[in-house]
């Protein structure tokens, strides 16, 4: 161990192994995880090498055994829980992502939350024993929302996460008996194509089309341009024979919109392209190699009318249309996905954070004092500027992502009971809360990776590789931007309704009139007595600046209409405050659910450390966002200027305690992968051996000397 690494530990406040079973959720918890995850490390079936050496095609194929290993290996152990496999996974994989993620993280978790009791008997044992998995396609090449299938982690993630749920979801009994088995089973793999090349977030834009044609009880899938051409599906390329399409309905003359339609692809027995079907892979893209991302062009292709999912909507066979009670219901899997990406921005900025402070407790360099030997860069304090409130945020999102999981589960359930009333709220939650974070967790890990100085650039730190896979959370299942204005159609039409005299409820009510007519009751003031370092006058300080934001937005929007403008102008020209309302809106709902997770903590020291940690989350937040709370009025100048000795401060607190609490998230080494971020702090000697892995050290001599540069060497 390094003497670094062992002093950080030893003067630590609190027991990480009690932090570590907050996470998980208990002491059993943390207990069967780490059973699970041993399964792997003993298991010398999974060393598969390093990968960064592999080329394209090599990465791919080892992309496809290693999900065919892991699910034999589950067979074997009889490990079924959702969580559990998930654990397993977790270290079967480490960095890289596997060709069965969307399995666990979206199929199973519906099945779970979605199925009536019948579906849950016959299909959810069929799911835990990998009997069945499935995918997602439903964006174009041109059109349809940047989905999660576009750069899921292993060729199998979108059959799993999105195609096995679609199916489950919006598939009709008899559908259910004649795909999901043969989906569980393989026989049947699938992807979702939902975005074309022309078109992403916007939905309604998608070109493809579906025309029934009733003398044959068939539908026509057509892609009429080359920009409706399906585009980025995960497991397209290569690996799927079955696609679940979204299409635009057309029957009776008439045009219903988007639908979805199960299309074979290629020939069960040859894996050849069916006739009409142009398909294939497209190319590098910005990380994610292993993965087949394809493109999918339609020429008239032909299928029954019962392969259009007809859970909701239906066509009958003289081609008249049944509309489904809500049109959301269709989208339940893109919502679901967004509140995962919440959870999955908690992960990537713990294990960058993780990475970053080991490093910065073994990596000496420079001098604070002439003479003196060179310190650990985590003493100086812009290091601690740079990586503690990233620290903070982790946890932040951490908590909020367990929370959005939970109200996903909860809400889903009231849906399925045909209670609709919380939907619009989880889809604006989901949504903007799904740009927040991921906004936040992609700059943060490029900030770890700055951090890091020039070791930071190397493969072997695992950061870069972990940048270019969370980057694209960025745009799949909705560009960020356009996430923030989903959420601000909500919070518009929360606002308007507190106009009418309405009283909210949920995460909106703090939009509700006071007794004097005010917006928010002044719950905090700007008096130099009010406590800037308690949680909860921070909360409140948030809450107002998130009601000040809104009304501004709702202000901004009717003045334009005032010049004249029309309704959708007027919105376009005030789309820049809307995204400030939007993003203040997910700021304050994090610290909520932070401070709300801290006082359930009882464990003293871990209570104590957590709260520094929420403190310092919103501290920072003003720090970066002072002229929103000067201009809500509820903070003076002199109150801003003091939160910078309150930052100092609190990142003094932290310090003692900074190793311990990336320790805590329990990232084993062979899930980081990252010679920088091990565990035992030795970094340089396994730096020099993993350079040593490189093919271009197999020759002393490469034979690119002999061939091109000796022949310009006339004189030797």
């Amino acid at each position: 161990m390094n003497p670094d690494i062992v002093k950080e530990r030893h003067n630590a406040t609190f027991d990480v192994d009690r932090l570590t079973n907050i996470i998980d959720g208990g002491a059993d918890r943390t207990k069967r995880r780490r059973e699970i995850q041993s399964l792997v490390l003993n298991d010398p079936d999974f060393d598969y090498g390093n990968p960064n050496f592999l080329s394209r095609s090599d990465r791919y194929d080892q992309a496809v055994r290693k999900s065919a290993q892991m699910i034999l290996k589950l067979r074997e152990y009889g490990i079924a829980d959702p969580k559990e496999i998930a654990w397993y996974k977790s270290m079967h994989w480490g960095t890289d992502r596997e060709a069965l993620g969307l399995h666990f993280v979206m199929f199973l978790p519906t099945l779970y939350s979605q199925c009536d009791p019948e579906q849950f008997k016959k299909w959810v044992p069929l799911a835990e024993s990998f009997s069945v998995l499935g995918t997602y396609a439903q964006t174009e090449m041109g059109h349809g929302q940047f989905c999660v299938h576009r750069f899921s982690a292993s060729p199998l993630d979108i059959h799993l996460a999105m195609f096995l749920p679609t199916l489950l979801n919006q598939s009709t009994p008899e559908q259910m008996d004649r795909y999901f088995t043969a989906a569980w089973e393989l026989d049947i793999i699938g992807t979702y194509a939902q975005t074309e090349m022309g078109h992403g977030t916007h939905l309604r834009g998608l070109e493809t089309t579906a025309t029934f044609d009733p003398a044959m009880q068939e539908f026509v899938l057509h892609s009429p341009t080359i920009s409706s051409i399906k585009w980025w599906p995960g497991g397209l390329g290569k690996t799927a024979n079955h696609a679940i399409v979204l299409a635009q309905l057309h029957t009776q003359g008439k045009s219903h919109g988007l639908h979805a339609f199960i299309v074979p692809l290629r020939s069960m027995g040859t894996h050849k392209p069916l006739p009409g079907i142009v398909i294939g892979d497209i190319g590098p893209k910005f990380g994610f190699d292993a993965i087949d991302n394809g493109y999918l062009k339609l020429e008239h292709v032909r299928i029954p009318r019962d392969n259009m999912l007809m859970k909701y909507a239906q066509v009958k066979e003289d081609g008249s249309y049944v509309k489904p009670l809500s049109s959301k219901l269709t989208y339940g899997t893109m919502v679901f996905i967004r509140s995962m990406i919440v959870g999955n921005a908690a992960l990537a900025i713990s294990q960058a954070c993780t990475i970053a402070i080991r490093y910065s407790a073994v990596r000496h360099q420079s001098e604070i004092r002439a003479g003196e030997p060179e310190p650990q860069i985590l003493d100086y304090q812009t290091q601690q500027h740079k990586l503690f409130p990233l620290l903070a945020t982790a946890y932040a999102f951490l908590f909020a992502g367990q929370y959005m999981i939970d109200t996903y589960n909860r809400i889903s359930g009231d849906i399925n009971q045909g209670d609709l009333t919380e939907m619009p709220e989880l889809h604006a939650l989901s949504a903007g809360l799904k740009a927040f974070t991921s906004w936040t967790a992609n700059a943060g890990i490029e900030v770890c990776r700055m951090s890091c100085g020039g070791h930071g650039y190397s493969r072997c730190s695992a950061l870069p590789d972990l940048y270019v896979e969370f980057t694209p959370n960025c745009t799949f299942e909705g560009e960020n931007t356009v996430m923030m204005l989903q959420t601000a159609r909500y919070l518009m039409k929360s606002y308007r309704q507190v106009q009418a005299g309405k009283q909210l409820t949920g995460a909106v009510s703090y939009l509700n009139r006071g007794q004097h007519g005010a917006l928010q009751p002044q719950a905090v003031s700007s008096s130099s007595q009010v406590d800037l370092l308690h949680i909860n006058t921070l909360v409140e300080l948030y809450k107002c600046r998130a009601a000040n934001l809104v009304e501004l937005a709702a202000r901004s929007i009717q003045q334009e209409y005032e010049r004249g403008k029309s309704q959708e102008d007027s919105w376009n020209g005030s789309t820049i405050d809307l995204v400030r309302a939007s993003d203040a809106h997910c700021h304050y709902m994090v610290l909520k659910m932070f401070r709300d997770k801290v006082d359930q903590v009882e464990d003293p020291g871990a209570h104590s450390v957590l709260s520094t940690l929420a403190r310092l989350y919103a501290i920072h937040g003003i720090g970066n966002n002072a002229g929103d709370f000067l201009q809500a009025g509820v903070l003076s100048g002199e109150q801003v200027l003091a939160v910078s000795g309150h930052l100092k401060g609190l990142l003094a607190e932290v310090r003692p305690n900074a190793v311990l609490l990336v320790d805590a998230f329990d990232h084993h080494d062979k899930m980081l992968n990252s010679v920088l971020g091990r565990y035992d702090g030795n970094v340089y000697e396994h730096m020099f051996e993993w350079a040593r892995g490189s093919p271009l050290n197999r020759t002393e001599v490469h034979e690119s000397f002999h061939k091109h540069l000796k022949p310009l060497q006339s004189k030797l």
